[in-house]
C-alpha cells in the first residue's frame, strides 16, 4: 500500500467515526419530554375538563332548569362558574403539592386574582390576546425558576360570555363565542 491510499484511508476512518459520533450524539435518547410538550399535554386536559363542564354540566343544568352556576356557589348551593371551577381545582393541586401550577389570567379580569401579576406578564398575555399563539418565558417567582407558557383561552362557552358581558365588575362587556378572553397560564418549575 503506498502512503497516499494510507492517508486516504485514516482520513475516510476518521471522517466515518466523526460522522457517526455526530448521528449517535444527535439521536442519542433523551431523558423526559421537553418542557413545552408537557406544557401542551398539561393544557390539553385542563381545556377539555373545563370545557366540558362548561358545555355539558353549566349550560345543560341552566337549559333544564335545575341549577344555575352563581359566583357565590357555596352559599347559594350552586354550581360554580367555570373559571371558578377552574380556580379550585387548580387549588386542590396545590395542597397536593404538585410541582406544577395553573391559572387564567386576563387584561380585564372579574377577579382581581385574574390579572397579570407583572408586567413581562401583562406584555405576554398581551401577545397572546394580539396574535392567538402560546407566549413563552422564564421566569422567577417566590425564588424559584419557572417555564411559564400562556395558552390563549377562548370562550367556549355561553356561559363563558354571559357571564363576563352581564357582570357589574367586568370591564369588558362585548365578547363573543370563540374570542379570546385572556389566557391560560401554566408554570412548571425548571429545577
Amino acid at each position: 500500500m503506498s502512503g497516499k491510499t494510507i492517508l486516504i484511508s485514516l482520513s475516510a476512518g476518521l471522517m466515518g467515526l466523526l460522522l457517526g459520533w455526530v448521528i449517535g450524539f444527535k439521536m442519542a435518547p433523551t431523558t423526559g419530554l421537553p418542557i413545552r410538550v408537557v406544557a401542551d399535554y398539561l393544557h390539553a386536559v385542563l381545556q377539555a375538563d373545563r370545557t366540558f363542564y362548561a358545555q355539558h354540566v353549566v349550560e345543560r343544568m341552566e337549559a333544564m332548569l335545575i341549577v344555575n352556576a352563581t359566583e357565590n356557589w357555596r352559599e347559594d348551593r350552586t354550581l360554580p362558574l367555570p373559571a371558578q371551577f377552574f380556580k379550585e381545582s387548580s387549588r386542590g393541586l396545590q395542597v397536593r403539592g404538585k410541582p406544577f401550577r395553573y391559572r387564567l389570567v386576563s387584561l380585564w379580569p372579574i377577579n382581581q386574582e385574574n390579572a397579570p401579576e407583572s408586567e413581562k406578564e401583562r406584555q405576554a398575555l398581551e401577545q397572546v390576546i394580539n396574535y392567538g399563539e402560546v407566549a413563552e418565558q422564564e421566569i422567577e417567582l417566590e425564588k424559584r425558576k419557572y417555564y411559564q407558557a400562556i395558552f390563549p383561552d377562548r370562550a367556549v362557552s355561553r356561559a363563558c360570555v354571559n357571564c363576563h358581558n352581564a357582570h357589574g365588575r367586568s370591564p369588558k362587556r362585548d365578547f363573543k363565542l370563540n374570542d379570546i378572553m385572556g389566557g391560560l397560564e401554566i408554570l412548571i418549575p425548571l429545577e
